[in-house]
């Protein structure tokens, strides 16, 4: 259980930084995104324990497809290899999968890992772990205004809000971006309307549970008024 009087209902997080962390290290991008999935790990780990109900992760964004060939290609076989290794992680700390974003781009092979995940870690009744794959926040309402439009319904808050990729996940409470950049990259903009927002220095691969519990605790000392007095 945790100890906090006001622990985030909802935790969003940007991780930047795995190229720079790597190349401090004298190391390939690649060697930053293995170090980068071992943090998602930890910290997922951290936020189940401590009793958060939703961590939602940029992990790939419509734009990361301009990035170099050979880096996108590590990055596709490093979720295969991830997904299939983070299964045991998962049912062992009760967490269930689930990813948003527009999926189809993907490999059929990785579509299907993906929900073969999502399928196996349904019955998880603790922290749900939220991967946004080739996500894109403007992509997102797009699709979520169609939706709106073929189902004749009317565009409202609520419906629109209804046909999110985070439909169930409710809105960002907490977010936090690592590297030191200042921007939200295109990540949950209609979820993130009154959320609290933290950026820090540090590269997503140092960033530790010690540092999200530091975040969380300043997080219980701000005021949210949610445009009231």
């Amino acid at each position: 259980m945790n100890s906090y009087k006001q622990l985030p209902n909802h935790i969003a997080i940007i991780m930047d930084g795995n190229g720079r962390w790597a190349k401090s290290h004298g190391l390939s991008r690649t060697a930053g995104h293995e170090e980068g999935a071992k943090t998602v790990r930890e910290i997922t780990t951290h936020c189940s324990k401590i009793g958060v109900k939703y961590l939602t992760l940029y992990a790939f964004s419509t734009e990361n497809w301009t990035r170099p060939k050979l880096e996108v290609e590590f990055l596709m076989k490093l979720l295969e290899r991830w997904f299939k290794s983070e299964l045991s992680i998962y049912l062992e700390n009760n967490v269930r999968f689930k990813a948003i974003g527009e999926l189809s781009k993907f490999s059929k092979s990785l579509q299907k890992t993906i929900k073969d995940v999502e399928e196996k870690t349904a019955h998880c009744t603790g922290l749900t772990q939220v991967l946004a794959l080739n996500y894109g926040s403007r992509d997102e309402i797009t699709r979520a205004f169609k939706k709106v439009i073929e189902n004749n319904l009317d565009i409202t808050e609520e419906n629109i809000d209804a046909s999110l990729d985070t439909a169930t996940f409710g809105d960002v409470d907490l977010l936090i971006r690592t590297s030191g950049e200042v921007r939200l990259s295109n990540f949950l903009l209609w979820q993130c309307a009154y959320s609290e927002m933290f950026f820090t220095d540090t590269l997503w691969p140092d960033f530790a549970p010690k540092e999200l519990d530091e975040i969380i605790e300043q997080f219980t000392k701000r005021e949210r008024r949610f445009g009231g007095i």
